[in-house]
């Protein structure tokens, strides 16, 4: 499966963004889809995740409350949601993918998935 990540750009904190990533050439359902970022200096860190089917919806704790994942099987999409964004939350975003038969179990470990995408920047200003 490929994956294209958009929707990064410039906000003030407080506001609002979503992000996207689109897949293609693979059967998207049968993919866990993850969320991931990567500020300035540091290492790549779990956001968020969801299942297969997208009924369950797991969080880092830095941001559960304020960002909300989702996907759209039909559309072979998932989303991420992040609303009151704050300076931290500044980072590079990539969307992941990890075949699995296995539906209602959520992974958090970057080395869980199998396919990423590009990133998409996503700056939050002060």
């Amino acid at each position: 499966v490929q994956l294209q990540a958009s929707g990064g750009g410039l906000v003030e904190a407080g506001g609002s963004l979503r992000v996207s990533c689109a897949a293609s050439g693979g059967t998207f359902s049968r993919y866990q889809m993850g969320w991931f970022r990567q500020a300035p200096g540091k290492e790549r860190e779990f956001v968020a995740t969801i299942t297969r089917s997208g009924g369950n919806g797991n969080y880092a704790d830095s941001v559960k409350g304020r960002f909300t994942i989702s996907r759209d099987n039909t559309k072979k999409t998932v989303y991420l949601q992040m609303n009151s964004l704050k300076p931290e939350d500044t980072a590079v975003y990539y969307c992941a993918a990890r075949h699995t038969i296995v539906t209602d179990r959520a992974y958090f470990n970057a080395a869980d998935y199998n396919y990423w995408s590009q990133g998409t920047l996503v700056t939050v200003s002060s």
